[in-house]
């Protein structure tokens, strides 16, 4: 075959059906999503995010003694190190959040002895740190735009339990704290997705652990990935009352603007995530005293199935729950990100065991046979 038409069977919009590596990791097969082998369904009701975590880097499941172990590790990653706390008043914070949070993971590079060490145990140590870390930058960096002095986290308390106290400056309540905690295993991963691609696209050039989850952090920024969820709550809140749904939702069919939270390039039959969500959401919206929320949501569901074939994803009902929980809005892809490192980190060791830096080709569609032309006969 010719270089001319090698490669013009390729699939060239978003590699989609495209396999990119072998992965132990995670796995969408119809409507289950497995991590290493365990449904999401059966984690997000019984394991903690610690629990996920250590699954997801390490393969299995931790005893009692590991999870005391590896939570430990956690704890005392989790405060800020104390040359960090300059750059949140020196730093804007009139910026998106996830472009401050992706400038806060480069600075602590910069004081991590092991930023460019790259043995399994200075990458695990890595993991740790980020993992612990990103919840407590979120909530800093919220106090300190809201002229507050960021609070530091409490030692012995999951990461789940800070977040809520550390951003809202009071202890939650357990309920809410299992609710968050829910949120986040659930976000934890999700196969090859856009932001994991991407941390491996980066850690298999051994760039290092902070260069690949801070490509990662861009990655998920984008609204057709992790900032889809912001994009759900604001439409929510545009539309103001079911009496405007069935209206606002016509005019945007029929000038083809995209209802974000609906549909997903794997799943075809319904998101294993978003159900649970869905439930969370109507106990929460009930709780806090705007179920209406949860009516618009379950609506624009039924709308847009009927009208289009399509069905929630995890953003959808994933901004409802935030928003009841008092989250602001423009924290919702952060919160993901606090979540889905712990993704990255697995994705990141997983790519180091066996590595090879990827290096596609592409399907040339542009002229050829063309000859250069001095600049005074063009």
């Amino acid at each position: 075959m010719s270089d001319e038409n090698e490669y013009t069977g390729a699939v060239d919009r978003g590699l989609e059906g495209v396999v990119a590596c072998s992965t132990a990791i995670s796995t969408i097969a119809g409507t289950t999503l497995l991590y290493r082998g365990y449904t999401i369904e059966d984690l997000a009701a019984h394991a903690t995010f610690e629990e996920v975590a250590h699954l997801l880097w390490f393969g299995r499941l931790p005893t009692a003694d590991e999870l005391a172990r590896f939570q430990r590790q956690l704890d005392d990653a989790m405060p800020l190190p104390a040359e960090s706390f300059g750059w949140f008043h020196g730093l804007p914070t009139d910026v998106h959040p996830m472009d401050f949070l992706h400038a806060v993971v480069a600075g602590l590079s910069l004081h991590d002895p092991d930023a460019n060490v790259l043995t399994y145990e200075a990458n695990l140590r890595k993991a740790v740190r980020l993992t612990a870390r990103l919840a407590t930058i979120i909530a800093a960096y919220d106090r300190v735009r809201n002229g507050q002095w960021p609070l530091q986290p409490m030692s012995g308390r999951s990461i789940a339990w800070n977040f809520l106290y550390m951003l809202q400056g009071k202890e939650p309540s357990a309920r809410r704290v299992r609710q968050f905690d829910t949120c986040l295993v659930l976000h934890a991963d999700h196969e090859l997705n856009a932001s994991a691609f991407s941390a491996r696209v980066t850690s298999s050039t051994l760039s290092g652990m902070y260069s690949s989850v801070m490509a990662a952090i861009g990655t998920l920024k984008g609204e057709l990935h992790g900032g889809a969820n912001e994009q759900v709550m604001r439409m929510l809140l545009e539309i103001g009352s079911p009496k405007r749904l069935e209206a606002y939702l016509d005019d945007a069919l029929s000038s083809k603007r995209k209802v974000m939270g609906f549909g997903h390039r794997v799943y075809k039959e319904g998101d294993p995530r978003a159900a649970i969500l869905k439930q969370i959401s109507r106990d929460l919206t009930a709780e806090t005293g705007r179920p209406e929320l949860y009516e618009m949501s379950a609506a624009i569901e039924e709308y847009m199935h009927d009208r289009k074939g399509l069905i929630p994803n995890v953003d959808f009902y994933s901004a409802t729950v935030y928003f009841s929980m008092g989250i602001p809005i423009d924290l919702f892809t952060p919160v993901f990100a606090a979540s889905r490192v712990a993704g990255w980190c697995a994705h990141i060791l997983e790519q180091y065991s066996n590595n090879r830096i990827y290096r596609p080709r592409g399907n040339y569609v542009g002229p050829r046979d063309l000859h250069y032309v001095p600049i005074d006969e063009r």
